[in-house]
């Protein structure tokens, strides 16, 4: 019995220092990263190309006016 709880032991603390796929959760928190900052600046990208074809269709209807 005290062998299986030894070799359970040494099978724990292999798998809790095992930093394998710690570079995965990296990547996925790099991405997360960069996906929320392109939101946000699309979001303000979008506002601010709406607001230029609104100045640009508004010029053109006073133009043929």
């Amino acid at each position: 019995m005290k062998d299986k709880l030894l070799l359970l032991s040494i099978k724990l603390r292999t798998l809790l220092s095992d930093e394998q796929g710690q570079d995965l959760i990296e990547y996925a928190l790099v991405v997360a990263l960069i996906a929320f900052g392109a939101t946000a600046a699309m979001s303000t990208l979008s506002s601010d190309i709406n607001k230029a074809f609104l100045n640009i269709a508004s010029k053109l209807t006073s133009a043929t006016t």
